[in-house]
């Protein structure tokens, strides 16, 4: 599995941790870890909650399905370029384990602020009510479609 920022496409290999800790821990610890930034191997501690999680099938250069590069696309639209993203495809675990966590049963699954926001559908229905624009605003990110409206 790996973890990295689309747009910059650096990506953190983590999937030694499975073979350390066991599936079962490894999978709510790496969901921890993405939604709030805390890292596995320092108990936990907080160092800080990342903006914008996708939990996808590949990568954002590269995604393996229909539905993740959809969210990809989307976010894109948007101007959202730096978020962390979980290839779920790596770790039968982790995909499994987030489903758990979020209580949603499909991938891709993208959170704001630690807070599950919803699947590919609810993010497309969002970028088409507007809702999406706000939402980011709310995470502290002016989506470039707002910043579109404010030229004309």
């Amino acid at each position: 599995m790996y973890a990295g920022h689309s747009g910059k496409e650096r990506y953190i290999p983590v999937h030694g941790i499975v073979h350390q800790l066991g599936p079962t821990v490894c999978v709510s610890l790496l969901a921890a870890h993405a939604l709030t930034g805390c890292d596995t191997m320092c108990s936990m501690n907080r160092i800080g909650k990342k903006t914008v999680v996708v939990f996808m099938k590949g990568i954002p250069t590269q995604p393996l399905c229909g539905f993740s590069n959809a969210v990809v696309q989307i976010l894109r639209m948007h101007g959202v370029e730096n978020y962390t993203t979980y290839n779920v495809l790596e770790d039968e675990s982790l995909r499994e384990g987030i489903k758990e966590f979020s209580n949603w049963p499909t991938i891709p699954q993208v959170f704001f602020n630690g807070e599950f926001v919803g699947g590919c559908d609810i993010l497309l229905q969002m970028h088409q009510n507007g809702d999406l624009v706000e939402e980011l605003q709310k995470v502290g990110i002016m989506s470039a479609l707002q910043f579109d409206e404010t030229k004309n």
